[in-house]
């Protein structure tokens, strides 16, 4: 082989390296959703853990063939299938209003729409929480560096996170940890937030 062919051969060799490297993340993520799973499941079914899983689907790591074998097997995907370029296929996935699931807390004063699909609990969760006035949903610290980002659509709701608080009208959005106590209260009347939830 001539040098200018091995140079040739070893540029295709590369990109297509890159190519895997690039389509691996979000063809695991797809997987991982088509099953219904979530992070914890697939990390339970694998043996791989959790935070690797995580780093994985965010292209933050590259998984050794060992690794990615334990994933496809307990993703149940072909493993060099998982591999192949596919085409790229123009899709809206939408959860109409009839079917998101709601949470009635007679106790908070308040109803929890879950906005997120179930295998995005625990990593970047959404919610529309509706207070009535009075209402208030008291939160125990979830884990380490889990922070919140609340918005503010209807009323006035005062917002405590640790020993912080703030008051908060429509429009206005806070940003704080989560990993402490915290709390959203509706003192003054009925209130609705727009709430996301990002676990580190």
């Amino acid at each position: 082989m001539t040098a200018t062919a091995a140079r040739a051969t070893t540029s295709v060799m590369t990109d297509t390296t890159d190519d895997i490297l690039t389509l691996l993340p979000a063809r695991l993520k797809e997987a991982r959703r088509a099953q219904g799973l979530s992070l914890e499941a697939v990390a339970n079914l694998s043996g791989v853990s959790r935070s690797m899983v995580s780093q994985i689907e965010r292209g933050e790591s590259s998984p050794t063939i060992a690794t990615l074998w334990n994933l496809t097997r307990a993703l149940q995907v072909d493993f060099a299938g998982l591999l192949e370029a596919s085409e790229t296929v123009d899709r809206i996935d939408v959860l109409r209003a009839r079917d998101v699931p709601v949470i009635d807390s007679k106790a908070a004063q308040c109803t929890i729409a879950i906005l997120s699909p179930p295998e995005d609990v625990g990593g970047h969760e959404v919610y529309d929480i509706s207070f009535a006035a009075g209402g208030a949903l008291i939160s125990q610290p979830h884990a380490p560096g889990t922070r919140e980002q609340l918005t503010v659509l209807e009323g006035t709701v005062v917002l405590t996170s640790g020993t912080a608080e703030d008051r908060l009208s429509p429009g206005d959005t806070a940003r704080y940890a989560a990993d402490v106590s915290h709390a959203i209260a509706a003192p003054d009347g009925a209130a609705r937030v727009f709430l996301i939830v990002k676990n580190s």
